[in-house]
């Protein structure tokens, strides 16, 4: 799910290849490219260096997701304030 989105346009690619618009078809024999399968995990918040575009991962799986075929990089999680 884009949670945040550049103006420009991009790829967005996950295993190396493109994502499609939801309920789009998706080859059952599709592989991962190996310079593209470090992973991603569901729940976790993926953004590209420059932080103009952010993702939230809504299906775990073994490819990696990139934008114009630059890896996406795991947002660090935000301490919250103690509530006592």
């Amino acid at each position: 799910m884009v949670v945040t989105a550049s103006e420009d346009d991009v790829t967005l690619t996950c295993g190396g290849a493109d994502m499609g618009a939801p309920g789009t078809e998706v080859a059952d024999d599709a592989q991962v490219h190996p310079d593209h399968a470090v992973g991603i995990a569901m729940g976790k918040r993926y953004i590209t260096e420059d932080e103009t575009i952010e993702v939230l991962c809504v299906k775990a799986g073994d490819g990696s997701l990139a934008v114009n075929g630059q890896l996406m990089l795991q947002k660090d999680t935000k301490q919250l304030p103690k509530t006592d």
